[in-house]
């Protein structure tokens, strides 16, 4: 039994049974995009915003609030860099996902409100993030880009015109579920990562008692994804429930919630992604639980294969103080992240 992981592009390999790499147009929509906002600042600014490809640097990422991040933040651009920056932003992601990211950010703007009265917190500025070029974006070269901030690491790599690497990718919301009306574009029950909580917790109830002793394996979460921050994604073997151990519904719902991830990226690269899965074996794909079945308790999961890990938790409180409310999420390469991998080393 096979995970139908379909997206809206033909997957021409799995006809032929070869190695297959998608025309990735948007590697040349984002060089073009990265050429075009590092044209509209200053030799001040692209010297913080451009770094060499390189540095170490490009391997440091986290999403928690920073004093110091590398690159040029938003707020210290005028209205057209910043809107060179969000077209950036938005040609290396899909729509979908660069609603999702847009949103992180505005978030921001509800924390600080939150978190108003309290003193010596964390920084809160939906203008702080963060957009680092790495080496000379040409469609000849091999150039990287970071946009990062609270709750939001995206990293690429571009190896002439083609988007080699989109790894580590992670998304986070705090409030995962807005209870509180703070302001008025972002009314109570909106949910930015609604899908990736909600299609988990409707596989996971979808299981039999026999499949959910074999796919739980914690009854408490853990408080955090693994390795986050760090150059190299966990290297444990898959645990949880395989997808041969799955009916065909079981297998949707999977396929829809590893869906919710690869909608993020460019049809493309959710092509390019999609087709290396299958490459690898759809059997070998595992789903893993950790702590409650519901919501309001910390919860885990992950999905991994043998090039992709999807890690999610929920454990911590919003700010207003709702438990388990407060979302990480990520997808990385096993193979390395920041195209690692693609470099042969």
């Amino acid at each position: 039994m096979r995970i139908r992981l379909v997206v809206l592009l033909p997957l021409l390999a799995l006809a032929g049974g070869g190695a297959f790499m998608a025309t990735n147009t948007n590697g040349v929509d984002m060089t073009r995009s990265a050429q075009h906002f590092l044209g509209q600042l200053s030799a001040e600014q692209r010297a913080i915003a451009q770094l060499d490809f390189e540095t170490p640097e490009r391997f440091g990422w986290h999403f928690i609030p920073k004093d110091q991040r590398k690159g040029i933040q938003l707020k210290d651009l005028h209205a057209a860099q910043r809107e060179a920056a969000h077209q950036l932003l938005r040609t290396a992601l899909s729509e979908v996902g660069y609603g999702k990211a847009t949103k992180i950010m505005a978030l921001e703007r509800i924390l600080q409100e939150l978190e108003k009265s309290r003193t010596g917190g964390a920084l809160r500025d939906a203008e702080r993030y963060f957009f680092t070029v790495f080496g000379e974006p040409t469609e000849q070269s091999r150039w990287g880009l970071s946009v990062e901030g609270h709750h939001l690491s995206l990293n690429f790599v571009v190896d002439r015109g083609q988007i080699v690497s989109s790894t580590p990718s992670f998304l986070g919301s705090n409030p995962a579920i807005f209870k509180n009306e703070v302001v008025p574009e972002l009314p109570v029950g909106t949910r930015v990562l609604a899908k990736e909580e909600q299609l988990a917790f409707d596989l996971l109830n979808a299981l039999s008692a026999e499949q959910r002793s074999v796919a739980v394996i914690a009854d408490q979460a853990p408080r955090e994804i693994r390795a986050a921050g760090e150059v190299r994604p966990p290297q444990e073997p898959a645990v949880g429930l395989p997808v041969p151990r799955m009916s065909a519904e079981q297998q949707e719902i999977l396929h829809q919630l590893v869906l919710a991830y690869l909608e993020n990226m460019p049809a493309d690269v959710q092509q390019t992604r999609t087709e290396e899965i299958h490459r690898a074996g759809t059997d070998n794909v595992h789903f893993a639980w950790a702590g409650a079945p519901q919501p309001g308790i910390g919860h885990y999961y992950r999905v991994q294969g043998p090039t992709f890990l999807i890690e999610f938790v929920n454990t911590q409180p919003d700010s207003a103080g709702n438990p388990a409310n407060h979302i990480h999420c990520v997808w990385r390469d096993l193979r390395g992240d920041f195209g690692q991998q693609t470099a042969g080393k």
